[in-house]
């Protein structure tokens, strides 16, 4: 009965994600404004029926309801609760009613949070969300109803989750994707709804940018996880692989990043009103895009939900749909959205624009990539993949002048800069990095490379210029009596952490250790500074799989470092084999062993790679997101004009000249 009131509910947010797209918009377009109050209870109900819809599909997984064909295909008696909850996004019919409720929840929190703003802005925000609600609920119901029974045919026992998804990073990593997916739908509400009323102002674009930084930083977490599971679970010891599906998730982030800067200029100078639209509407459809690769069955990678080419028919026009709508309407609208202003090639706006560009350009090498081999699979042409030597080369050339161009940008000034006053900033730092860059590899590592030497010194570059304001206020040095924002302590935070990632990136493949070898129990052998030895093996018990575990000794001259217990695991309902390495994690590097495959007698394969410096890419992106944090907080993105302005005419006029130029 359960799962019948799930379904129930499933059909009441439906409907009333339909008045949500209908009344609102209509009554924004007549000036109705019973139509427009409709919008924020007709959220707020989506949001209750489609938590109680998912709260009956939890249930059913939680009671082993094998009763349900979702259940039975995804879960298991045996199961761990903490997995048996995880499972209901674990497949396909379950990740989308969790993308519908997701979707749910951020439209409530606009509705909520933006009682402040027009009553007519509003309403269109919240009717196109529902226009994109309305659709997945009817994709949902039509093609992929989570509560189907299975009847007669209801098997004693369930199939079990997908062995490559019980582990706790990929418990985590999906729903952090989802929230970052879905929640960019806000700000492309907030794209369409002011192509709709016709402008994009200041105004509009502070409201707009915390809806950007929420789902970025959630985002920019899920991409870490998913890129850490990665590198542990699937044994081979990479952390990126140009998966199609994990390119889906990239692209919408470099889009969504370059959306944050262009937001940035369009609320400060009243500039690039047209593009910043423009990469609102790119990056959700770029989301979207991810939905649809993994429904369709155009691909198979780890990370593909489905296989239906009908399901996956549905999504394709639902997408031209709603993207199609929004480009319309752009090419319509977009010269009503003229800039305010103008700047020289040396000032912050420059070398925003530059980023912007750059981005772009990235997240459009990534899509060629990513849709290049599908186009001459589906004409019939020889099959091809564009793996990493494709997407290292080509990412690096806009990503490398990118990074270089953000160290100068973060202290250029608005509209003009003077030259000098750049290059007493950054002489200093520019001479730290091209100098440690060229030396320490030799003195770490006693070889370099171009490229480790071009990567060294970009990183250094990127975190030496995230420093100097910080370091010369606290010295006391160009201080002003102006604090630094949490908008600006949020653009060196995050700098800093893309400063660290690319130092991680670069030491991490330039110097990395692999070894692959058949061993014994008893034999060592000596690899990436360390010894090892293989002390045996024995068998484990788990919750739902047995396994084979082995030891291994880690020794560096005498000293013990650590002893490591890869395993090679059989889960008993789907008999899949999977490995699961062990890792010894320091800041400096990594340990990483994973158990092969039995050779015959007591011979084993193994794989061995000390990783140094890897540790930076996780700590990395872990910065970046909170660097994002930092600046979402800002109170600033939240004070309406009316606060601002008696906030401006009460306090003291602050000393001209030398002010540091405002952060993003």
């Amino acid at each position: 009965m359960i799962p019948e009131f799930g379904h129930f509910a499933l059909i009441l947010a439906f409907c009333l994600s339909l008045a949500q797209a209908v009344f609102p918009l209509v009554g924004a377009a007549t000036g109705n404004r019973q139509f427009m109050a409709l919008a924020r209870p007709a959220a707020a109900g989506q949001f209750v029926f489609c938590a109680v819809a998912y709260a009956a599909l939890a249930y059913a997984f939680l009671t082993d309801d094998f009763s349900v064909r979702f259940v039975a295909l995804h879960s298991n008696s045996e199961l761990p609760t903490f997995y048996k909850f995880a499972a209901v996004w674990g497949g396909h019919e379950g990740s989308l009613l969790f993308w519908t409720t997701v979707l749910a929840i951020w439209t409530l929190a606009v509705a909520v949070t933006g009682r402040a703003q027009p009553e007519a802005f509003s309403s269109r925000v919240i009717g196109v969300l529902g226009i994109v609600s309305a659709g997945m609920l009817a994709f949902t119901l039509l093609t992929s109803n989570p509560f189907d029974r299975l009847g007669l045919e209801m098997p004693v026992d369930g199939n079990d989750l997908n062995p490559l998804l019980q582990d706790p990073a990929m418990v985590l990593h999906p729903p952090m994707l989802y929230i970052g997916y879905v929640g960019l739908s806000v700000p492309f509400a907030f794209a369409v709804a002011a192509l709709l009323t016709g402008r994009l102002d200041r105004e509009m674009a502070r409201w707009t940018r915390p809806w950007v930084l929420g789902p970025w930083i959630f985002l920019t977490l899920g991409i870490a996880l998913g890129s850490w599971w990665a590198y542990y679970e699937l044994g081979w010891g990479g952390w990126w692989f140009w998966d199609p599906v994990e390119n889906a998730s990239f692209m919408p982030w470099l889009v969504a990043t370059a959306l944050i800067h262009s937001l940035v200029v369009t609320e400060k100078r009243g500039l690039f009103k047209s593009w910043t639209v423009l990469l609102a509407i790119t990056a959700f459809s770029l989301s979207f895009f991810g939905t649809f690769l993994t429904r369709s069955g155009i691909l198979i990678s780890v990370h593909a939900f489905a296989s239906d080419p009908a399901r996956g028919l549905f999504l394709l026009m639902l997408l031209a749909l709603i993207t199609g709508g929004a480009l319309m309407l752009y090419a319509f609208r977009a010269k009503d959205l003229a800039g305010e202003g103008g700047f020289t090639l040396l000032s912050r706006d420059a070398f925003l624009l530059a980023n912007n560009i750059l981005l772009t350009i990235a997240a459009a090498f990534v899509l060629f990539g990513t849709l290049y081999p599908l186009f001459l699979d589906a004409l019939g042409f020889r099959e091809i993949s564009a793996g990493p030597p494709y997407f290292n080369v080509v990412f690096l050339i806009p990503m490398l002048p990118m990074a270089v161009l953000l160290g100068i940008g973060m202290h250029a000034a608005w509209r003009k800069t003077p030259p000098d006053l750049l290059r007493r900033k950054l002489k200093w730092p520019a001479v730290f990095a091209v100098a440690a860059g060229a030396t320490l590899p030799w003195i770490v590592f006693g070889r370099a490379s171009v490229l480790s030497t071009i990567g060294l010194a970009i990183g250094l570059w990127v975190v030496a210029t995230s420093l100097v304001d910080p370091i010369m206020r606290r010295l006391g040095r160009g201080a002003t009596g102006a604090p630094i924002t949490r908008a600006q302590w949020g653009m060196y935070v995050a700098h800093l952490g893309l400063g660290l990632f690319i130092l991680g990136v670069t030491v991490t493949e330039s110097y990395d250790t692999e070894l692959d070898r058949a061993v014994r129990p008893g034999e060592t052998w000596h690899t990436g500074g360390y010894d090892f030895e293989f002390v045996g093996l024995r068998d484990v018990q788990g919750p739902n799989y047995t396994a084979v575990e082995g030891e291994f000794e880690v020794r560096r001259g005498e000293k013990l470092v650590t002893v490591l217990r890869p395993q090679k695991r059989v889960y008993r309902v789907r008999q899949d084999p999977m490995t699961e390495a062990a890792i010894d994690a320091a800041l400096h590097r990594d340990i990483f062993i994973a158990l092969g495959q039995s050779l015959g007698g007591d011979a084993w394969s193994v794989r061995v790679r000390v990783k140094p410096l890897i540790s930076f890419l996780w700590i990395g992106a872990v910065v970046i997101a909170l660097g994002g944090l930092i600046a979402v907080t800002d109170r600033r993105h939240r004070v309406q004009p009316a606060e601002q302005a008696e906030r401006v005419r009460v306090a003291p006029v602050p000393r001209p000249a030398s002010r540091p130029a405002e952060g993003h």
